[in-house]
């Protein structure tokens, strides 16, 4: 079992960006309710090349290729989740949506989809296409693995599975089950609708203003929902030329934020609190503290920047 060479060349285009944001917001759902693979990562044009050809330079990425809303994906997608927690991290699961990055699938010649294939040393192990189960999953595994380690690209004691466990349930002994509220609101994200998923949490947050996790959810939809349609290279040029345009400021925060850069996104809208006055401060200002409630209550990074912004301030 010989790898093939991949590369993108000329295919690594802005694909449609509102699909990817879309199931960002899905994961971000899955993630505040427990239920996310934390050694998934959602793929695009743009990191392609570093999260899935250099990752595999360190570790194997398992590529599945996978369309919104489709059973047979979703399928797929729940039984490489299971697959990659049980591991235990040993290798990756790299995400494409086909209609937010249909050149990633035009450069693989996928012929179906969902489909699946291995990629390690920046070279493509072919994999299943069409439906897949669990069982058929872990077996095509386990003969990959195999070959890699006999042609000594793994090494002898690399296992790559762990022991089968039973699936998550929505309720657990001893877990919390899933809420009126988080179903609602998934299914709303799931057909694309940030409108009626922020309406969902928005109405949790006024029945209990204590409800720490829905205003959490809440923040975070609002955050997906403002940079799902931004131009990020012209916003940043923007902020870049024109230190003093507030908005700019606000959405390349916005922006650093959706792309885990926290401590840029704060950084940013504190140093346009101290260049700017009236309203255009204040508007930096509520801005961040909304930025702070992305965060979960205590986390360090939001009392570092509430002293910065203090600081700034006065």
């Amino acid at each position: 079992m010989q790898p093939s060479d991949y590369s993108m060349q000329s295919a690594v285009d802005l694909g449609a960006r509102k699909a990817a944001l879309d199931r960002e917001a899905k994961r971000q759902a899955e993630e505040s309710s427990g239920n996310a693979n934390p050694y998934a990562i959602d793929i695009t044009e743009e990191n392609f090349q570093q999260e899935v050809l250099e990752r595999s330079m360190n570790v194997p990425v398992v590529l599945a290729v996978l369309q919104a809303r489709s059973e047979q994906s979703g399928q797929v997608e729940k039984a490489l989740d299971r697959l990659a927690v049980e591991a235990g991290g040993q290798w990756a699961v790299a995400k494409v949506d086909v209609q937010a990055s249909p050149q990633i699938a035009q450069a693989m010649r996928v012929q179906s989809v969902p489909t699946v294939a291995m990629v390690i040393g920046g070279q493509v192990v072919p994999g299943p296409g069409g439906p897949a189960t669990y069982d058929q999953l872990r077996e095509w595994l386990v003969q990959v693995f195999d070959g890699l380690r006999q042609q000594g690209i793994l090494p002898e004691e690399y296992t790559g599975l762990g022991e089968p466990q039973e699936p998550a349930e929505e309720e657990q002994e001893g877990g919390q089950p899933q809420s009126a509220a988080d179903a609602e609101a998934q299914e709303a994200l799931e057909r694309g609708d940030f409108d009626a998923a922020e309406a969902v949490y928005s109405r949790a947050v006024e029945a209990d203003p204590n409800d720490e996790e829905a205003k959490l959810k809440l923040a975070h939809i609002r955050l997906v929902g403002r940079v799902r349609m931004l131009d990020a290279n012209e916003r940043r040029q923007t902020a870049a030329e024109n230190p003093q345009d507030v908005q700019a400021q606000i959405d390349v925060a916005d922006i650093d934020m959706y792309g885990g850069k926290i401590e840029d996104a704060f950084d940013r809208l504190i140093s346009t609190v101290r260049r700017t006055a009236e309203d255009d401060r204040d508007r930096a200002r509520q801005h961040l503290l909304s930025l702070f409630e992305v965060l979960p209550p205590g986390d360090p990074r939001v009392a570092k920047a509430r002293r910065s912004l203090t600081s700034a301030l006065f």
